[in-house]
C-alpha cells in the first residue's frame, strides 16, 4: 500500500506546476513547528523548578515567554495549513480538468459499458477525496512530528511514567482500532441503504408528472418510506455502537487516569519522581495519547487516499480504458466530400452492423438515408463523426482518410443534430451560445427564425434569458429539437448531419423545418437521417438501406419505381397518415 501511495503522491505532485511555491512555504513552517514544540515542553519544565525554589520574580517573564511561542506555532500552523491547502485546491482543480479531459478521450465502446454513477464518483467525489485526504495525512504527520519534543522530555523526566503512558496509550489505541474497523462495517451498510433510497427519491422526483397521471402516489411513498426506514434503522444501528463503543473507551480512559494518579502518589511517596517532572508529565501526557489517536486516523486517510487517487489516475493515465486516437493533418475548412469504401463495422464482436459498405457524397448536396431501424443508419453518422472505429475499409473525407485528420479537422466541420438532444439547464440564449460564445444577438435571432423558434421564444416572458431546466424540462419535444436545430446552425459549419432531427414535430412544424433545411441546399453538405418519406423527397439522392448494405440509391422518383421495398415503406407512411 506504502508503494501505491507514494507512487500517486508523486505523480499528483506531477499536476501542481505552477502551485509549488505553497509546498516550500509549507516545508519551511513544519521545522519551525517541531523546533518550538521541542522547546517549549523542556522549557516549560525547567522554569517550574522556580516554584520549588521558591523564586517568582520571572515565573510571569517565563509564562509569557512560553505563551508566546504558543502563539507564534499556532500562527505557523495556520500558514501551514493554509499553504497546503491551496496547494492541494488547485492541483486537485487541474487534476479534475484532466480527469474530464481524459474521459472525453475515451473511446465509445468503453464509454458505453462504464455506468454514468461510477464517472460521477471518480471525478467529482474521488477528486474531493483526494483534496480532503492530502492536507489532513501531512497534517496529521507533522502533528506527529511535532510532539515528538514532548515525548524525549516524558521520557527523561520519568522512564516509568514514560512508559505507562505509552502502555496506556497503546491499550486505547487497540480499542479505538476495533471501533474504527467495525464502524467501517456499518458504515458500509450505511452508505448502501443510503445510495438504494437516495436513487429511489430521485427517480420519484423526476418521474413525479407521471405518478400522478398514474394515480400510483401511495404505492412510491410506501416503497420510499421502507427504503427511508432501512437506512435508518442500519443509521441508528451504527450510532448506538459508536455510543457504546465512547463509553467503553471514556471508561477506561478514566480508570487509566485513576491508575496515573496512584502511580503519580507511589512516586512521590518513594521519592522517585519530583513535583516539577509530575507537573510537567501530566501537562503533556494527553499528547502522547494524541498521538496514537492521530497515527489511527492517518491510516485510514492513507486507505482512503489510495483507493481515491487510484481510480481518478486510472481515468488519467491508466490503460483500463482505449482512447481515442486522431492523426496530424489539419484541414480548417472542409469542402464537404465523403467517402465509404468496403467499410465493416460492429459495435460487439461477430455482431456486424456495416457489412462492406460503400457510397460517395459529394459537397454541398443533399444525401438521405432511409430504412428500418437498425439498418446501420445512425451507425454511418457515428463513424463519420468518428466516435466509432471501423473494423476494416476506409472513410475518406475531402479525399483524406479520417484516421490521418486532426480531432477539430473532423468534428469541427461538422454539426449533428440528435433525435434525443440534450437542453442544459441554462438561458435559451445560454443554451444557444454553448457551441457558439461569440454569437450576437443578430446571429441567434436569425438561427432561431430559421428554425421557427422565434415565435415561441418571443411569447415568453423573458423571452431568450429564460431558463429552460434540467433536460429542457419546461420545453415540449418539438421545440427542444427546434431549440438544438438553431444552435447547429449557429456552428455554421460546412457540413449538417440530421438524425431523425424531425422526429417529434407535428406536420405543421416539421414542414417550416424542412423549408429551413431546402434554404440551406446548395451551401452545406447535408446528410440526413429519417422515417418520414416527406423529410427527404426533396434530396439529391437517398440511400436505401437494409442490414448493413445499401440497397437502392437515387432520387424518390427513381425509388418508387426501382426498389419494391422503398415503395413499401413509402405507401404504408402514406396509409398511417
Amino acid at each position: 500500500m506504502v508503494f501505491i501511495i507514494l507512487k500517486n503522491i508523486r505523480k499528483i505532485y506531477g499536476y501542481s506546476k505552477g502551485f509549488r511555491k505553497y509546498i516550500v512555504r509549507y516545508t519551511l513552517c513544519i521545522p519551525l513547528v517541531t523546533l518550538i514544540s521541542i522547546i517549549v515542553p523542556i522549557y516549560t519544565a525547567k522554569q517550574i523548578i522556580f516554584i520549588n525554589n521558591g523564586t517568582y520574580n520571572s515565573l510571569i517573564t517565563a509564562a509569557l515567554i512560553i505563551f508566546f511561542f504558543e502563539i507564534m506555532r499556532n500562527i505557523i500552523r495556520l500558514i501551514s495549513s493554509l499553504s497546503i491547502g491551496l496547494f492541494f485546491r488547485e492541483s486537485v482543480r487541474v487534476i479534475q480538468l484532466k480527469a474530464l479531459k481524459s474521459l472525453l478521450s475515451i473511446k465509445n465502446k468503453d464509454l458505453d459499458s462504464m455506468p454514468s454513477g461510477v464517472v460521477i464518483e471518480r471525478v467529482n467525489n474521488d477528486c474531493s477525496k483526494i483534496a480532503d485526504c492530502i492536507p489532513n495525512i501531512i497534517e496529521d504527520l507533522s502533528e506527529i512530528l511535532s510532539n515528538v519534543g514532548i515525548i524525549v522530555t516524558i521520557f527523561f523526566l520519568s522512564k516509568i511514567l514514560f512508559l505507562y503512558l505509552i502502555t496506556a496509550s497503546v491499550i486505547i489505541f487497540i480499542f479505538n482500532r476495533i471501533k474504527i474497523k467495525k464502524w467501517a462495517e456499518f458504515d458500509k451498510q450505511r452508505r448502501k441503504a443510503n445510495e438504494y433510497s437516495t436513487s429511489f427519491i430521485c427517480e420519484l422526483i423526476r418521474g413525479i408528472r407521471d405518478i400522478k397521471v398514474l394515480n400510483a402516489n401511495k404505492s412510491f411513498l410506501n416503497e420510499a418510506e421502507n427504503r427511508i426506514k432501512e437506512k435508518n434503522k442500519i443509521t441508528y444501528k451504527g450510532r448506538k455502537f459508536l455510543g457504546l463503543f465512547r463509553l467503553l473507551i471514556g471508561s477506561i480512559s478514566d480508570l487509566l487516569d485513576l491508575c496515573f494518579i496512584l502511580i503519580a502518589v507511589y512516586l512521590l511517596k518513594n521519592n522517585l519522581v519530583t513535583i516539577t517532572a509530575l507537573i510537567t508529565v501530566y501537562m503533556y501526557k494527553n499528547r502522547i495519547y494524541y498521538i496514537f489517536n492521530t497515527y489511527s486516523n492517518l491510516q485510514e486517510y492513507l486507505k482512503d487516499f489510495e483507493i481515491s487517487s487510484t481510480r481518478v489516475l486510472d481515468i488519467i493515465e491508466g490503460d483500463r480504458y482505449e482512447r481515442e486516437s486522431f492523426g496530424n493533418k489539419e484541414l480548417k475548412k472542409a469542402k464537404g466530400n465523403f467517402e465509404f469504401k468496403n467499410v465493416k463495422f460492429s459495435y460487439k464482436d461477430g455482431i456486424p452492423v456495416l457489412k462492406n459498405l460503400s457510397f460517395k457524397i459529394k459537397a454541398n448536396t443533399t444525401v438521405a438515408f432511409v430504412g428500418k431501424s437498425g439498418s446501420g443508419k445512425t451507425t454511418i453518422f457515428n463513424l463519420l463523426a468518428k466516435l466509432y472505429d471501423i473494423d476494416d475499409g476506409e472513410i475518406l473525407m475531402d479525399d483524406i482518410n479520417i484516421n490521418e485528420l486532426t480531432e477539430n479537422s473532423i468534428r469541427g466541420n461538422m454539426t449533428i443534430i440528435n433525435q434525443s438532444p440534450y437542453i442544459f439547464n441554462l438561458s435559451i440564449k445560454d443554451n444557444l451560445k454553448i457551441t457558439s460564445p461569440n454569437a450576437t444577438n443578430k446571429d441567434i435571432k436569425e438561427a432561431c427564425r430559421l428554425a421557427n423558434l422565434d415565435e415561441f421564444i418571443d411569447s415568453l416572458p423573458d423571452k431568450y434569458d429564460t431558463v429552460v431546466g434540467e433536460g429542457g424540462i419546461t420545453l415540449s419535444g418539438g421545440q427542444k429539437q427546434r431549440l438544438a436545430i438553431a444552435r447547429a446552425l449557429l456552428q455554421k459549419t460546412e457540413i449538417i448531419l440530421f438524425d431523425e432531427a424531425t422526429s417529434a414535430l407535428d406536420n405543421e412544424t416539421q414542414e417550416e423545418i424542412q423549408k429551413a433545411i431546402d434554404n440551406m441546399k446548395n451551401e452545406y453538405t447535408i446528410l440526413i437521417i429519417a422515417h418520414r418519406f416527406s423529410t427527404v423527397i426533396n434530396s439529391d439522392n437517398i440511400y436505401f438501406m437494409e442490414d448493413g448494405v445499401i440497397k437502392a440509391e437515387g432520387k424518390h422518383t427513381d425509388l418508387l419505381k426501382k426498389s419494391k421495398e422503398y415503395k413499401e415503406l413509402y405507401e404504408k407512411e402514406l396509409k398511417e397518415n
